[in-house]
């Protein structure tokens, strides 16, 4: 994992939709229905989702776990959003990694990874990334097809991490600059991003 507040410059995918009413779909697998968008300002809008527990065991474990992501829509005007989480309720003392997502649930299609977070003491953390998040998506070369990315996803950064909560046999992922992750810890859920 590499511990950076630098934009990951290549966008995997993701022409995100912008919405500013609460988004009732049918929860995805593990995600909360009651997550929303909302949008305020005519110069630079700024939307804002809620990340919850991916699965019931992991919300069992963390029953405080959540995370707050607002992005703020600046491409037109700097060429560039910023995207910020803030998470609490999390393990302390532990790195997360946080991608954009085709679906917020497994299994998850394209993925972004865009930037990592480390929690405090208390479970907390902050970070911000810049990157395209309004206009981004990815492209198959092969099938020239564009795919949408338009949900967020938090991974633990260390497939050891999530072993006091699923147990030593707990799935490794891919989610991670390494290529060893553990779960999905926290998720959009059926809310979108721009």
């Amino acid at each position: 994992m590499k511990r950076s507040t630098a934009v990951l410059s290549t966008i995997a995918a993701g022409a995100l939709v912008l919405s500013t009413a609460t988004i009732s779909a049918a929860a995805m697998h593990g995600a909360s229905a009651s997550n929303q968008l909302s949008a305020s300002g005519a110069k630079g809008h700024r939307v804002a989702l809620s990340l919850t527990p991916s699965t019931p065991a992991l919300a069992t474990c963390f029953p405080q776990a959540r995370a707050r992501v607002t992005v703020d829509l600046t491409t037109s005007s700097r060429g560039k959003d910023t995207f910020t989480v803030a998470a609490s309720g999390l393990k302390p003392r532990t790195d997360f990694t946080v991608f954009l997502l085709e679906k917020a649930g497994s299994p998850f299609g394209a993925a972004e990874y865009i930037g990592d977070f480390t929690t405090d003491r208390h479970g907390k953390a902050t970070n911000s990334f810049s990157l395209i998040v309004e206009e981004a998506f990815a492209f198959n070369n092969v099938t020239h097809s564009r795919t949408d990315l338009n949900a967020v996803g938090v991974w633990f950064a260390d497939p050891k991490d999530d072993d006091s909560c699923l147990g030593a046999g707990s799935p490794v992922t891919g989610f991670d600059g390494d290529g060893e992750a553990g779960v999905q810890m926290l998720n959009s859920g059926t809310a979108l991003l721009p």
